[in-house]
């Protein structure tokens, strides 16, 4: 509701109890007067507490929109893939226990790859949003190790090609730990060393307070923005492929057009 609808809306408030407080002879109900002026000052309270809050969620976002470029997401050592001269970027916030994540990878991915990815019109970046069970966070740790030696995306693809009920087990240590074993030439004792330590924990907790700041908290949600984070638009949810297509092409132009 917009401040000058929620004006006009304490004129109508005021003009209906001013006839509540007013008898015919124009004497004051002191009750009446009382309940108006709580009334009154409990609508005024919401107004700026939902004003106040409105306030801060920009502030927030534009500092994070400050922070928000390609080479920044790579220099923090985000998993991407795409040519990184590519003028859009498209921001990926998935959990590996998430089932609508799956489909979206099965489906939508492929087809974002093919028509942006490849032709280099845009270049890929994974962030971690671990929110859907206990083990989320273990699947996280261990995919972002496997970057360490440049495995993430195969390792992302196993672990959604044997994705099972969540916190089911399927992503427990052990079971990670065997999914990576399928890895071809991984160093399984720097994956360990990396994975038992917890090293990216922190560098998690940043994606999650990312995501946060964003607004998101269903996976998988989606930033689509340009390489120097100047145009930015949000998705949330699985989209299908129409729905990405129109605001990276609508993207596209804007970005050729500030150029």
């Amino acid at each position: 509701m917009s401040l000058d609808i929620k004006g006009e809306y304490i004129q109508e408030m005021i003009i209906t109890f001013r006839a509540m407080i007013f008898t015919q002879n124009s004497v004051i109900n002191f009750s009446s007067f009382v309940f108006v002026f709580f009334f009154i000052f409990l609508v005024l309270n919401f107004i700026y507490t939902e004003s106040n809050q409105h306030l801060v969620k920009n502030i927030v976002f534009a500092q994070t929109l400050d922070n928000l470029t390609l080479s920044a997401l790579i220099k923090q050592g985000s998993p991407y893939y795409g040519n990184l001269s590519a003028p859009l970027v498209v921001v990926d916030f998935s959990d590996f226990q998430c089932h609508l994540c799956k489909r979206y990878v099965d489906n939508t991915e492929q087809q974002i790859n093919s028509s942006y990815i490849q032709p280099d019109k845009a270049v890929y970046v994974f962030k971690h949003l671990p929110n859907r069970g206990f083990d989320s966070k273990n699947a996280s740790l261990a995919a972002q190790c496997t970057n360490d030696q440049g495995k993430f995306w195969e390792f992302h693809k196993i672990l959604y090609a044997n994705q099972g009920p969540i916190d089911s087990g399927w992503v427990n240590t052990e079971n990670l730990k065997k999914f990576v074993l399928q890895l071809p030439n991984i160093n399984i004792t720097e994956f360990n060393s990396c994975f038992d330590t917890k090293k990216y924990e922190s560098f998690i907790d940043k994606d999650i307070a990312l995501a946060n700041s964003l607004g998101f908290t269903e996976t998988p949600s989606f930033i689509i923005m340009s390489s120097d984070g100047s145009i930015i638009e949000k998705i949330q949810g699985p989209k299908p492929f129409p729905i990405f297509k129109t605001v990276i092409d609508t993207l596209e132009k804007q970005n050729t057009t500030k150029n």
